[in-house]
């Protein structure tokens, strides 16, 4: 008579095809069909790359919030120059792109701790209303880059006037 299963021990059933891999007799090897194959290449870095090989862009982290005027988002940009960022502003989105060059002292095998991002981000915003576009006004300073987006004023109306050809000839 076969000696039972830890799982029928516990639950009391009868086994079952997965039962057989908590019995203490079983070993895993290549034969088991329930074995996962494992064919990973050691040496390639698949972190921050995309399927193609291609670096991936880093997200860049923000605030963003309202006042009764204006949407306001901040980020930190430290380390890119304001003249190589690219912002792309729509009525309802705001798109921000820049790069991060690495400046390296110490080759890899020296650190101790590596924590900063290096290389190229962008972060793309729903705005949850729409804006002035022609209005926005983007500052960096000490690193924190804020860009000020004029809410549209929905309520506001103007009258106008109905110009009228009649009466020229």
């Amino acid at each position: 008579m076969k000696k039972p299963s830890f799982l029928e021990r516990l639950t009391g059933g009868q086994p079952d095809e997965y039962d057989r891999i908590l019995d203490d007799e079983h070993e895993f090897g290549e034969d088991d069909d329930l074995a996962v194959e494992e064919d990973y290449p050691e040496d390639e870095s698949w972190e921050g790359e995309d399927s193609a090989g291609s670096q991936q862009d880093g997200e860049l982290p923000v605030d963003m919030y309202q006042t009764n005027d204006d949407i306001v988002i901040r980020a930190l940009v430290a380390g890119v120059s304001p003249n190589e960022l690219e912002i792309s502003i729509t009525r309802d989105m705001v798109t921000v792109r820049g790069v991060r060059e690495e400046y390296q002292e110490s080759q890899d095998d020296g650190y101790f701790h590596r924590e900063l991002f290096w290389g190229s981000f962008s972060r793309t915003l729903l705005l949850p209303e729409e804006v002035a576009i022609d209005e926005a006004e983007a500052q960096e300073k000490h690193g924190l880059l804020e860009i000020r987006l004029p809410k549209l004023d929905k309520h506001r109306s103007t009258q106008l006037k109905v110009r009228t050809n009649a009466g020229h000839k």
